[in-house]
């Protein structure tokens, strides 16, 4: 099957890589804290470092409360805009359900591509779009989707940030200044159906790598290869 091509052009590929394999070792706390380091060491920001109890907050949860735009999705068309908040968790909630959510018999499966793309941070280098593309069918199965008429819903989306990453955020506070990179793990039910009354559903989750820098709006860096508690 052809590989999706990658969201976002450019920047270094090298520094994608290993900013994903980082958020891949979120479960271990000192390695953590090592890409932490890593990413403090690798520029100057005057913007003062965040406390951990108001940026990353030690018991998060959140449900998708900054919706992503509608106004664009009249009948499946087009893919929801991505929404303006400053809060990772929700930021999270809204793209996981965007990514969950479509009609494959009334948007291509490039143009459900081509309106992720609008979630990404206009910062390259930390932008992987392959991560994101990696998550959506390819082209083949999505015209033998179309075929069938398959349609998916997410709902109930909730958020939060992973203990292991509070925790190192918490022992290195002034680590995060230098991409103001969260990681969210993201959990919703999906409702499939199709042609002839078919229905399915089952519970997913995600940890996405999202990127919130101070009087921005959040926008997506990131799919960790890997769901954390």
């Amino acid at each position: 099957m052809p590989k999706p091509k990658s969201l976002v052009s450019g920047g270094d590929s090298t520094f994608r890589r290993r900013l994903l394999i980082g958020l891949g070792v979120l479960l271990v706390v000192g390695l953590l804290a090592g890409l932490l380091a890593r990413l403090a060491g690798g520029g100057h920001t005057d913007h003062p470092a965040p406390s951990p109890s108001s940026s990353v907050r030690s018991t998060p949860s959140a449900t998708a409360s900054a919706r992503p735009s509608t106004a664009a999705t009249a009948a499946g068309a087009t893919v929801a805009r991505p929404p303006h908040t400053s809060s990772p968790t929700d930021f999270a909630a809204a793209f996981a359900t965007t990514l969950w959510s479509y009609d494959s018999r009334r948007v291509t499966q490039q143009n459900f591509l081509s309106g992720l793309r609008l979630w990404f941070t206009s910062e390259s280098q930390y932008a992987d779009g392959d991560s994101v593309a990696g998550q959506v069918p390819d082209p083949v199965l999505w015209s033998r989707m179309r075929d069938t008429g398959q349609t998916s819903t997410a709902s109930g989306a909730t958020a939060h940030v992973p203990d292991a990453y509070t925790k190192a955020i918490a022992q290195n506070p002034g680590a995060l200044t230098q991409a103001y990179i969260y990681a969210v793990t993201v959990t919703a039910k999906v409702n499939i159906a199709w042609d002839g009354g078919g229905r399915g559903a089952e519970d997913r989750a995600v940890t996405l790598a999202i990127q919130c820098r101070p009087g921005s709006d959040c926008a997506l860096a990131a799919v960790a290869p890997t769901v954390y508690p």
